[in-house]
């Protein structure tokens, strides 16, 4: 793939607000551009989920929650999916119907808002479509599949006035907003250093050399969408596609997206760090996968830290850093002041604690529905400041997998014990290198059969958004399927 300058993205596809969805692609392939219907102050907002394979049943299950919400449809590429959902649907005096394809859902001009949830090579195109068709959108993490796609749909947000919200929860939930102000109000002093975790196990996809069954009915030319029409060699089609770069992007873009917009959150920054450096591998096991299981990174703006610790195998040994508030598992977060820290081990609750291991403040609570009803809100009030997490703070978080991940692609193989020299002499990241490098070592990990690959360090241009590097850059976008190319805006 070519190198991308600013020029090539804008000139990619000339696509006005009011014109077709793609270009060159007729309305048979695009949905047409439609005007958004008017939403009384007493209505309902009619609603449609997108996928609902995975995370988008848990979005059916939250809809069908919120009083002021109507869940309308349901569209899924694969119909299986939409037969699993029938039984929260018995109670229901009118059930949703079912739509096979997202661009007749998106005709229909009486579904006023969308909920994204299909698999992450999908998720720009379809958020910019359903804008473009008069729209709201709530898209899950990350909200994009690689750098380039969130700032487009953020432009397209703007340029047409719409709601568009990323899904991660943690964002509403009462715990984690009131140790955030905590934090920000500088009770734990002026905070320059984050921690991103994600200690998930994820086993092995397994190894084939044949192709993925397709389901009975699912349309394989409308899963692949922006992607390449090729099926993949592996066992199963579905959430596999998370452990490929062509339609996921490892634990770093799935789970750790809710971390790093945390770490980010707490650090207060509003742009993209100036470098970025990861380490990691595929390490443990050989199988149809290509992103890395075991993976750190670290970012660096001109005055802070951010270091994302990401390990998919087993931890045997619990790690706590030292720190109260451990051992950290899961998904969890840590925030380092200067005169103490703090610590969220979870999406809705956290502990910070001076530099003596005193206490100084604990928060907990919230659930899922309040991120949804935050989206409801500002639909109603139609003012994007109303979210609590608007689809640029969704970009900027995405971004931040997207950039590690970029990093690790064009790395090297390396000996083991091998670091970047990218903050090298930091204490938090030589703790974090200290503790990978032990927990790699108590896996058994054979780098003989598993390669450690130490990622290309990365210097960013907040402003353009761009690397130094062109084949980084490259990485920033995708080549886009025809039919299926991401419509920009001229000038933007």
């Amino acid at each position: 793939m070519r190198h991308f300058d600013r020029r090539d993205f804008v000139d990619q596809a000339l696509v006005a607000a009011t014109a077709a969805l793609a270009t060159g692609v007729t309305a048979t392939v695009a949905p047409k551009a439609r005007a958004a219907r008017v939403v009384g102050p007493n209505e309902k907002i009619r609603v449609a989920v997108i996928g609902v394979n995975g995370q988008g049943g848990g979005h059916v299950s939250e809809w069908l929650r919120n009083p002021d919400c109507d869940l309308v449809a349901i569209c899924d590429c694969d119909p299986a999916a939409y037969e699993k959902l029938k039984p929260k649907f018995k109670s229901l005096a009118k059930p949703p119907r079912y739509e096979k394809d997202v661009r007749k859902l998106l005709e229909d001009k009486n579904i006023d808002a969308v909920s994204i949830a299909t698999p992450n090579h999908w998720h720009a195109l379809m958020a910019v479509w359903a804008m473009q068709s008069g729209k709201d959108v709530y898209v899950e993490k990350p909200c994009s599949h690689n750098v380039r796609e969130g700032r487009v749909m953020t432009q397209w947000a703007r340029k047409l006035g719409r709601i568009c919200q990323m899904g991660v929860q943690s964002r509403s939930m009462t715990g984690m907003r009131e140790m955030l102000d905590f934090i920000k109000a500088g009770k734990i002093g002026k905070v320059t250093e984050a921690r991103a975790i994600c200690y998930r196990r994820r086993d092995s996809i397994g190894l084939v050399d044949t192709e993925a069954p397709i389901p009975p009915g699912l349309d394989f030319d409308l899963w692949c969408g922006p992607a390449e029409k090729v099926v993949p060699k592996r066992k199963r089609l579905h959430y596999d596609w998370h452990w490929v770069f062509e339609t996921g992007n490892g634990d770093l873009g799935n789970q750790n997206p809710h971390e790093l917009d945390k770490a980010r959150w707490g650090l207060g920054k509003q742009e993209l760090p100036k470098r970025v450096v990861s380490l990691g591998g595929r390490l443990g096991y050989i199988d149809n996968g290509n992103v890395a299981n075991c993976q750190v990174t670290v970012y660096q703006w001109d005055d802070a830290m951010l270091i994302s610790d990401v390990r998919g195998l087993p931890i045997k040994t619990p790690v706590t850093f030292g720190l109260k508030g451990g051992p950290f598992q899961g998904a969890s977060n840590i925030w380092f002041g200067t005169e103490g820290y703090a610590v969220g081990p979870n999406y809705n609750s956290g502990v910070a604690f001076d530099y003596k291991g005193n206490e100084l403040g604990k928060w907990k609570g919230g659930d899922y529905q309040l991120h949804f009803a935050n989206f409801v809100k500002a639909i109603r009030s139609r003012n994007h400041k109303d979210l609590h997490l608007d689809i640029e703070d969704g970009h900027l978080s995405s971004a931040l997998a997207h950039l590690g991940n970029v990093s690790y692609r064009i790395g090297k193989e390396v000996p083991s014990g091998t670091r970047p020299s990218l903050m090298a002499d930091n204490k938090h990241v030589k703790q974090t290198l200290e503790s990978f490098e032990a927990y790699l070592k108590e896996s058994a990990i054979d780098f003989d059969k598993t390669k450690l690959i130490l990622g290309r360090e990365l210097t960013i241009n907040p402003k353009t958004e761009l690397s130094s590097d062109a084949e980084a850059n490259a990485l920033f976008t995708r080549k886009y399927r025809k039919g299926f190319e991401l419509p920009e805006i001229p000038n933007a």
